[in-house]
């Protein structure tokens, strides 16, 4: 399966810099593309220069999230989608468990990895954790973390299931699925400006 990793960026030039030479290493045979909403910073100019070898697609305008990733998607050729944060740090060996859980799994739509904190690497991060649930409620949560408590990644999470959410931070989708659902909500109209947590992803 042809896959695409999209980064969405706003002004993130430091992260790009900083993060975008593991997500080049460690996604062998994926395309990797940075899409641009209307930065003012030198970013476009930064990865040009840096990365070559990177795809640029610029837009004139910060549309948001939702907005910026249809736009880019529409114009983005493969089986699967990567949508990714321009914040987090890949590991080794990151794509291959949600890739080979798509080609094992013709049902499955989209997946995630396990999201842990850049700053402790032990505990799982806010934005996603080890997948997204729902409480009776109508509260989101995660494995590996509920309100603002962040447990430990001791393994217990290893093992895939099924979730309620993946993250944005970190989804691989399938791009007919993704099309044919009319991409993301529109109404979300979360800008895409300097996140304050950095993320690791673990190949686990």
């Amino acid at each position: 399966m042809k896959v695409a990793v999209v980064i969405l960026n706003w002004n993130g030039a430091d992260f790009l810099s900083r993060f975008l030479p593991a997500v080049i290493e460690y996604s062998a045979g994926a395309d990797i593309i940075v899409a641009d909403n209307a930065s003012t910073d030198d970013s476009v100019e930064m990865v040009k220069e840096c990365f070559p070898q990177i795809r640029i697609i610029r837009f004139d305008e910060n549309g948001g999230f939702s907005k910026g990733y249809n736009d880019a998607l529409k114009q983005v050729t493969a089986d699967c989608y990567v949508l990714l944060n321009s914040d987090v740090e890949v590991t080794e060996n990151w794509l291959t468990p949600m890739l080979q859980a798509m080609e094992a799994d013709a049902l499955l739509g989209a997946c995630q990895p396990k999201i842990k904190s850049w700053h402790d690497r032990e505990r799982f991060e806010y934005a996603g954790a080890a997948g997204g649930f729902i409480d009776a409620y109508g509260y989101p949560f995660c494995r590996g973390r509920i309100f603002d408590v962040l447990e430990k990644d001791d393994g217990q999470y290893d093992s895939a299931c099924e979730i309620f959410w993946a993250t944005g931070a970190c989804l691989m989708i399938r791009s007919d699925l993704y099309h044919q659902l009319g991409g993301l909500d529109e109404d979300f109209l979360r800008q895409i400006e300097d996140f304050p947590d950095v993320v690791i992803l673990s190949g686990r």
